[in-house]
């Protein structure tokens, strides 16, 4: 593994610098984007422009050296780096996400990662039901295969969840933070899409995790609470990700159509028919950009008011309640299904040239897919949940 390039700190950058930032390396990620889903991991090149942008610490806290940019950024940029490539884009919003996750551990977790290297990257493993713990003096021990884990290859550190046992019934839900040196990643990333997300499983059996590793995310049980937040008191860094987290992620999808869109367009104005006419001047091709356009743009609107939304929520002090947290899951998986129709549209314009592995809508269109398949995007889980709550019935989990 590469080592990781040490920064200074980039406190100091704004928002608007970041974006700016974002949009500058478009053309390197997508000048690299073949090389990643060969390689199945992020392009060297890319990964240490964005080592050298920042753009892995907008959510770091500043007093680590990071951004700690507001939330709407937890979609913005991964938007645009979508557009240069979607496994890219994929992979700096789950990095980014860890560091704004581990500002919620103890200090000595933090201090432990970010003290050695603040540039740390760091994977996860989130499903809960795909590790078991058990309490014992100290810590917790802890077995499991977690699948999924994005840019694992990439990082030294992974947070991966367990339902901690007692008597075969689960008491909580926590996340381990442990060095890359403690699991087993077992290269079984061979997918149709989102190749170069490089998302291995994880294996352990019977690993000690001391408590100062282990962060509990059951934010529904009695006392909870989050050992960080003392030191991290931005209302940013307690917007319940359980009801949000998928947006920085369908962020990168609606980035991916948006790249679709674009290269579109680049064809349509150098096209011409064999009898001279130009493309640009057929109302069907009119039409299917109009829509794609449309649909992108409601996506893109969508993802971000719901983050300014639950920003405002928190820094307000208002508890945001089930039906809220389900209608901002509700509305991440409508705007990946409308970035996946805007694709679509392209896809089939293209007709024959779209099915070149050259053609960069073939991959767009693989990744599209690929990424729609996520469980935060299910249509039917999604919906349903929300439709339950909003006709007058009852959800619980113990982690939203």
């Amino acid at each position: 593994m590469n080592a990781p390039l040490i920064s200074t700190g980039f406190a100091e950058v704004t928002r608007e610098e970041a974006l700016r930032r974002a949009i500058d390396l478009i053309p390197l990620i997508r000048e690299h984007a073949a090389t990643a889903e060969q390689e199945r991991h992020l392009a060297p090149a890319v990964r240490d422009a964005l080592h050298q942008s920042g753009l892995f610490r907008y959510l770091q806290p500043k007093s680590r050296g990071g951004m700690e940019l507001d939330f709407a950024t937890w979609v913005e940029i991964p938007e645009i780096i979508g557009r240069g490539d979607c496994s890219t884009a994929w992979n700096v919003a789950n990095l980014v996400s860890h560091h704004r996750t581990l500002a919620l551990f103890s200090k000595q977790a933090q201090d432990e990662v970010w003290n050695e290297n603040p540039d740390a990257l760091i994977a996860a493993g989130i499903a809960y039901p795909q590790g078991r713990a058990k309490k014992v003096d100290g810590g917790l021990m802890i077995s499991g295969t977690w699948n999924f884990c994005s840019a694992v290859n990439d990082s030294t550190w992974n947070m991966l969840a367990c339902m901690v046992m007692e008597n075969d019934k689960p008491v909580d839900w926590v996340q381990c933070l442990l060095r890359d040196s403690e699991y087993e990643i077992i290269d079984d990333w061979q997918t149709m899409g989102m190749r170069g997300t490089g998302s291995c499983t994880c294996k352990i059996e019977n690993l000690f995790v001391p408590d100062y590793r282990v962060q509990s995310m059951a934010t529904a049980l009695p006392g909870h609470r989050f050992k960080g937040a003392p030191d991290n008191p931005n209302p940013m860094y307690v917007i319940p990700t359980s009801a949000v987290g998928g947006h920085s992620l369908a962020g990168c999808v609606v980035g991916n159509a948006q790249g679709a869109l674009d290269a579109t367009l680049g064809w349509i104005k150098s096209r011409s028919t064999v009898q001279g006419a130009k493309m640009r001047d057929f109302q069907t091709v009119q039409l299917r950009v109009g829509m794609a356009g449309a649909k992108i743009d409601a996506a893109r609107l969508i993802l971000r008011n719901d983050c300014v939304e639950a920003e405002r929520a928190t820094i307000d002090g208002r508890d945001i309640g089930t039906e809220e947290k389900l209608r901002y899951k509700r509305n991440a998986a409508l705007a990946v299904k409308l970035s996946m129709e805007a694709v679509d549209l392209m896809q089939e314009m293209a007709g024959a040239n779209g099915i070149y592995q050259k053609s960069p809508l073939e991959r767009i269109f693989r990744d599209a897919r690929a990424a729609g398949a996520h469980i935060h995007f299910s249509i039917d889980m999604q919906m349903t949940q929300w439709g339950l709550v909003a006709a007058g019935g009852e959800f619980k989990s113990p982690t939203l």
